[in-house]
């Protein structure tokens, strides 16, 4: 139906003003709640390390070196087996992270389940508390994209604000981790929504700022480290800071596939899905016994990297090395929690490495070492959660550094798009692509990849018995007036088809055969209910004909109807345009 342009100027009139206004209430109240859960959740994961015995505080406090010891092993054990438990409660046996986040709001599904998103938090809570070598802000992203999805739901709004209410609670939930409002925008654009528009711009920056406010003014949520006024570094030394970001894409691919490559060793291992938890922690505290700095979320393992001659160059490697392999170990045996926190330690300490042996060439001041471990930083953090901007501007707001920033943007530069070439935008992208979507073409492709073409089905199609002679089967297309018909026996099982031009010139020939099914071509591809609209479309570029049969999944012959090639086309704009209208939508 066309729309009069008087009512286009009243939808973007006082109306539309309200309910965009309406909107970025709704995400400053977000942004408040997931701000609020978050430091709860950060609060209690320092107190669990406390009483647990993982943080380094409350290992030196400690006066029984044997209770510290078998503490250290049984700790992270028990709490892999209470997160395999808590796993059997979600219907994916996994506990859901940010991938699922960026699967929900780019196919435009939206509607974060809050149970799974509750499990999955208690989940990340035991396993951070236990001193599982994972990160806390992946599970304080689906936290707080929970929470957004939580409101839209209670309130029954569309999938466009849906989306929007999602990344409020992502900003809200960065913005308060790291103190970063900035951060927290651009993340929520750059990481999940992928696009910018003034109509979602709003509702995330009000709940950025009132989660930055909670967590500085409120609680007092500390800054994740601190930095001292630094030395200006020297020119030449821009050209390390760019080597520094090549190397750091190999890092963080590295970092990537053993993740991975352990999920996919676990998936064969002889032992129950909700014991391998156990069995990671257990290892990875006999292996604490020994360096126990890769234990925990390593917040100050990264503080110390930061200070020039903490660690010498042996204890990097060291560190760097085993921090790398328990985090793939804890997250590929199925403990809970995120890859970011993680990136930021090993890219940390990868930095650092570089400094302390620029040092030891005695080219470098220790008033300049702070650059390199912040180069190394975002050089390995960047590639794994795809948002280069959000993390200079994570440097920014930490540091309150341009020259810093201007350091880090060198490393950025040739990292994000490195490790983008050789493993992909992203852990999440490529973790996602495992699944069946695939976003390296673009929102749009991802959202035709998520519709099946069941709900485009059409039983207008004519339909024949194998048996019916070509004069029967020219006049019921006649009558139809369409070009083809599809054969389907007296047990509804699909036989082919027959154009109406195969009949023509059947019936002009002298050797006319006796019925259709003689005529029928098995050639033409099928559909299945299931199959999404992007494969149908990728289909029909080989065939030619006005529609596609669609069979049953079951017996792979049962015919269920057809979809036309017009159905598909016109569901191809309709989600183009409701994407557009989406993305550059102002009111």
């Amino acid at each position: 139906m066309e729309t009069h342009p008087a009512s286009q100027a009243t939808a973007r009139g006082p109306m539309g003003v309200m309910r965009f206004l309406a909107l970025v209430l709704l995400g400053a109240l977000i942004g408040a709640v997931a701000a609020a859960l978050a430091t709860g959740f950060v609060n209690a994961v320092l107190w669990l390390n406390e009483a647990l015995l993982v943080s380094p505080r409350s290992r030196m406090m400690f006066d029984r070196p044997d209770m510290l010891l078998i503490a250290t092993v049984a700790v992270p054990a028990l709490g892999g087996l209470m997160v395999g438990l808590l796993h059997r409660a979600i219907a994916e046996r996994r506990a859901h992270t940010p991938a699922d986040v960026i699967a929900a709001v780019q196919t435009r599904q939206g509607r974060l389940p809050a149970r799974a998103g509750a499990l999955s938090a208690l989940s990340a809570l035991v396993s951070l508390g236990a001193g599982a070598s994972v990160g806390q802000y992946g599970p304080l992203v689906h936290l707080g994209a929970t929470i957004g999805s939580l409101g839209a739901r209670l309130l029954r709004l569309g999938r466009s604000e849906d989306n929007i209410t999602i990344a409020c609670g992502v900003a809200a939930a960065i913005a308060t981790a790291f103190n970063a409002p900035l951060a927290g925008i651009v993340f929520a654009h750059e990481v999940v929504l992928r696009h910018y528009a003034l109509r979602a711009f709003a509702p995330i920056a009000a709940a950025a700022i009132v989660g930055y406010v909670i967590a500085t003014s409120v609680l007092e949520r500390g800054a994740l480290f601190h930095v001292a006024d630094t030395a200006v570094p020297q020119p030449w030394e821009f050209a390390l800071f760019l080597a520094i970001g090549g190397l750091g894409a190999l890092v963080a691919g590295a970092y990537m596939r053993a993740t991975l490559g352990v999920a996919r060793l676990a998936a064969h291992l002889p032992l129950a899905p909700a014991l391998r938890p156990a069995a990671a922690g257990a290892l990875l505290g006999a292996t604490a016994l020994w360096v126990p700095d890769i234990l925990g979320i390593g917040q100050e393992t990264l503080r110390f990297a930061t200070i020039a001659g903490a660690y010498d160059s042996g204890e990097l490697v060291v560190v760097l090395v085993l921090k790398i392999a328990a985090t793939a170990l804890c997250l590929g045996m199925g403990f809970s929690g995120g890859v970011f926190s993680p990136a930021l330690v090993i890219g940390t300490l990868f930095g650092a490495l570089c400094g302390s042996l620029v040092g030891e060439l005695g080219a470098l001041s220790t008033d300049t070492f702070i650059y390199y471990a912040v180069c190394g930083m975002v050089a390995v953090t960047a590639p794994v959660i795809g948002a280069p901007l959000t993390s200079l501007l994570i440097v920014f707001e930490l540091t309150g550094s341009y020259a810093l920033t201007t350091a880090a943007l060198a490393s950025v530069t040739l990292a994000s798009p490195i490790a983008a070439q050789l493993f992909g935008r992203s852990l999440f992208d490529i973790q996602l692509q495992a699944r069946g979507l695939d976003l390296s073409a673009g929102r749009g492709r991802a959202v035709l990849q998520s519709m099946p073409v069941g709900e485009h089905l059409s039983r207008d199609g004519v339909t024949l018995a194998p048996s019916v002679t070509v004069d029967r089967a020219v006049a019921e297309l006649g009558r139809a007036g369409h070009g083809e018909a599809y054969l389907v026996d007296a047990s509804g099982r699909y036989r082919g088809c027959v154009t109406l031009a195969d009949l023509e010139g059947a019936r002009a020939s002298q050797d006319a055969p006796a019925s259709v099914g003689e005529l029928a071509t098995v050639e033409r591809p099928v559909l299945h209910p299931s199959t999404s609209l992007w494969a149908a479309m990728t289909t029909l570029e080989t065939v030619t004909g006005e529609a596609l049969p669609v069979v049953d999944e079951a017996d792979d012959e049962t015919f269920l109807g057809v979809v036309y090639e017009t159905s598909i086309a016109r569901a191809y704009l309709a989600h183009s345009d409701e994407l557009r209208q989406e993305e550059h939508g102002t009111g």
